[in-house]
């Protein structure tokens, strides 16, 4: 049985933005490595894995772990997927984990990310950055 999370690799693998839109809820969470806050609603972060499908040269999933954990939403215990993956940003090499919290209908409802070393946390902050403020996402730091 092909599942939520085997979807979302695929859909990242070729890089498929309409495939991703398909897999989240509306009000879909993001907690990213390099903000405090989370990237909140489908539009944007459709529009920040728009970015991270250009600024990540070679994404690959090496693994997949089932399970249940507590979101950090509302604290319910809902259906999860870990997703270890390797990655290069700006040559530097990433470690990281894809936490997926599911819905009730499979959709992914909240989406923690997690990488290391740190210099490869700051390489990454600093490519999405520019992206996001390339694609309007966010404004310019002098527009803050």
């Amino acid at each position: 049985m092909v599942t939520a999370a085997d979807r979302f690799r695929a859909a990242v693998d070729s890089r498929d933005l309409a495939a991703l839109d398909g897999l989240f809820t509306e009000d879909i969470r993001l907690y990213s490595p390099v903000t405090f806050t989370p990237f909140e609603g489908k539009p944007m972060v459709l529009g920040l894995f728009g970015v991270l499908l250009r600024v990540f040269e070679d994404i690959r999933y090496i693994g997949h772990y089932d399970g249940a954990a507590e979101t950090s939403a509302d604290g319910a215990e809902a259906p999860s997927a870990v997703l270890p993956f390797r990655a290069t940003v700006n040559g530097k090499q990433i470690h990281g984990i894809d936490l997926l919290h599911f819905d009730e209908d499979g959709r992914i409802k909240e989406f923690t990310v997690m990488v290391r070393p740190q210099s490869a946390v700051r390489a990454l902050g600093e490519a999405v950055l520019t992206g996001l403020i390339a694609d309007g996402l966010v404004p310019t730091p002098s527009e803050r």
